[in-house]
């Protein structure tokens, strides 16, 4: 599968730098987030395209105040969202300066207005949040469009999972990648099980990856271990900007940290590899072999003081020394001489 020119199957992890409400209301801040990532080798710079009207109501009644031990308790959910949200004429300057830098971009959309808006800039994906992943009409009219679908399943059941895997395989689409997701901000290490990453890719039969909420870079380098060909992240320029994701958001230092160690950890994972490199060949020197180790005249008898398995590797396979034990010395051998 591909996002964009990105191949999963090839070209390892792909790194999502989530941009979200880390331009805090700043046009260039949004700009200057984009160029940052692609500087530090984020593979792509996803938006959240919505309003407050399209996710909720202006109510000020009780359900609509936001409570439960979040960072954003007792504020209401139609100001957090004003507050958050990317100005849709912004859109079409961020995807323009993504692509000539060479960063791809694409945006989680959250009605059917927004993938419309959104299907003007050919996005190379769309991202189906996990707080949406309910919404199976946004879900079905998402994939019809039929460009990859990531999906995050961090407050679905199983059933639900599959019923929105489901709908998009009804829709023509089979380019889904579903990412483990834990929707608590931040997210305690206790609650990622991050186990279930090659679980979801086995039990529905697609591209599974990770999108986090912890805090560090642990969870992304564990997950990648696990089989995640998808790692996405909050990404915010500086900290010190503030905003409603701020507060667990990496800034320019951890990610560039993190997509290091994910690069690393992609060299050290490597390929299933039983094959004698030239490299495994030449330390073969050093291993054991069998050498004689007092002088041994035609005719005395092999034992284990005049025959050792010991370094380097030049002589007999140290396998034979059993078989060759008791024998009789069919010629004269000095110490030191290998036994072949």
């Amino acid at each position: 599968m591909k996002i964009g020119n990105f191949n999963l199957e090839k070209d390892g992890t792909y790194i999502i730098a989530e941009m979200s409400a880390n331009h805090n209301g700043s046009l260039q801040n949004a700009l200057d987030t984009i160029r940052v990532a692609k500087e530090i080798g984020a593979n792509c710079i996803k938006l959240q395209t919505y309003t407050a009207d399209t996710l909720t109501l202006d109510s000020d009644k009780e359900d609509f105040i936001i409570k439960g031990g979040t960072l954003w308790d007792g504020k209401k959910l139609y100001d957090l969202y004003k507050e958050a949200y990317t100005p849709w004429e912004w859109h079409k300057e961020l995807f323009e300066y993504a692509r000539e830098i060479g960063i791809d971009i694409f945006s989680s959309p959250f009605d059917k207005s927004a993938v419309d808006f959104l299907e003007q800039l050919e996005p190379s994906a769309y991202k189906i949040a996990s707080f949406e992943i309910t919404d199976y009409e946004l879900i079905r009219y998402t994939a019809s469009k039929r460009r990859p679908m990531i999906i995050s399943t961090g407050i679905a059941t199983i059933d639900e999972i599959q019923d929105a895997v489901d709908i998009c395989r009804n829709e023509g689409n089979e380019d889904i990648i579903l990412l483990k997701c834990t929707s608590a901000y931040p997210a305690p290490l206790d609650e990622a099980n991050l186990k279930t990453i090659p679980n979801i890719a086995e039990t529905f039969g697609v591209v599974s990856g990770f999108s986090d909420h912890t805090l560090g870079s642990t969870a992304p380098i564990v997950a990648v271990t696990l089989g995640a060909k998808v790692i996405e992240k909050h990404f915010i320029l500086d900290k010190s900007i503030g905003g409603a994701d701020a507060d667990f958001s990496m800034d320019k230092e951890e990610f560039e940290t993190m997509i290091k160690a994910i690069r690393d950890t992609e060299k050290l994972l490597g390929k299933v590899d039983y094959s004698m490199t030239e490299k495994k060949k030449k330390s073969r020197q050093f291993s054991r072999s069998l050498y004689v180790a007092k002088d041994i005249k035609k005719g005395d008898i092999l034992t284990e003081e005049n025959i050792r398995s010991v370094r380097p590797g030049h002589g007999m396979h140290p396998k034979y020394l059993g078989d060759i034990l008791g024998k009789v010395a069919d010629r004269d051998y000095e110490f030191g001489d290998r036994f072949n």
